[in-house]
């Protein structure tokens, strides 16, 4: 990863935090799933009491300690803060906008897009979003296989888990804003390789 100043790495973990709640907001308004913790915490939210956003941190807590013993100290601190401020953000946006009229199939595609993007600022400034992402990056830096590959893995089997609880419809939207948002960290690791090749 490359290095860059601590004012830097703020910048980036505040704007790419506040775009994965703007997505995460955009799943939300359609009732939409998505892969990862993220997805398992929208699940339980319809379910349960408890916000996305409470329920989404403590998902991720194990995955910063596993993130604090194979990737630093650094590392996991900033994975934690932007957990955090994924929850803070997620819960609270609806006090700044609400949509009237929703498309679902635009509220997959745009959500997922922009949960990616998100994800890739803070790739790119030692931080994650905890979770799977953690697991992603391990597997990236031990068999050099892309995040969006091994995350697309996984968003595949909870999504599957899912038909469960939702419908297929639902189902199918979820699917894909998970492609929209794994298509864009798989493009853009593919990019980065053959401008480093």
């Amino acid at each position: 990863m490359e290095k860059h100043s601590r004012k830097e790495d703020w910048m980036a973990i505040l704007t790419g935090t506040f775009l994965v709640a703007q997505g995460v907001f955009f799943l939300q308004s359609a009732n939409l799933l998505t892969g990862g913790t993220t997805g398992l915490a929208l699940l339980i939210s319809q379910f349960t009491p408890f916000t996305f956003g409470v329920l989404y941190f403590l998902a991720n807590c194990p995955f910063y300690l596993l993130a604090w013993k194979r990737f630093g100290r650094h590392f996991a601190i900033n994975s934690a803060i932007s957990g955090a401020l994924v929850s803070i953000f997620a819960d609270n946006l609806y006090l700044l906008i609400s949509l009237e009229s929703i498309n679902e199939i635009y509220c997959a595609v745009a959500g997922g897009l922009l949960m990616g993007l998100g994800m890739l600022i803070l790739f790119r400034h030692r931080s994650s979003l905890g979770g799977f992402n953690v697991l992603c990056l391990f597997i990236q830096d031990k068999f050099g296989i892309s995040v969006g590959k091994s995350q697309m893995a996984i968003d595949a089997c909870i999504l599957f888990a899912s038909f469960f609880f939702v419908t297929p419809w639902v189902i199918g939207l979820s699917i894909l804003g998970a492609f929209a948002l794994n298509l864009s960290l798989i493009h853009i690791r593919r990019r980065r390789a053959i401008a480093a090749g």
